[in-house]
């Protein structure tokens, strides 16, 4: 008997690569929704081991990126490694900051 639901999965899957890190692992899967449109998903993947049922599972956090939104995550993933590796905050973010003060996000609240 054929599954329908296996069948539906492997059409909305369309590329997958892992990127293994340490104790973490990443899968970038670009994936198709109904309408054709394609998107990305990065999960992050880490093995840990739970004491109280004494064995190993996967501690998994997924986002999905929308291909409207690729130029900015990109804009941003690049000015947040060039900080990382200079300590510099390139001149157009402060503006932005500044210009933004009402807008700010406490990410600390966020899921609460």
């Amino acid at each position: 008997m054929e599954d329908f639901r296996s069948k539906d999965r492997e059409k909305e899957e369309v590329y997958s690569k892992a990127i293994k890190a340490g104790k973490r692992t990443y899968f970038m899967d670009v994936k198709e929704t109904k309408a054709g449109d394609l998107y990305l998903t990065i999960t992050e993947s880490k093995r840990m081991f739970d004491e109280d049922q004494n064995k190993f599972f996967y501690d998994k956090h997924k986002i999905f990126l929308y291909k409207e939104d690729f130029e900015n995550f990109v804009t941003g993933l690049q000015q947040t490694i060039r900080f990382i590796e200079t300590g510099e905050v390139p001149p157009e973010e402060t503006l932005e900051r500044n210009e933004a003060n009402q807008d700010d996000i406490d990410f600390d609240n966020l899921g609460k």
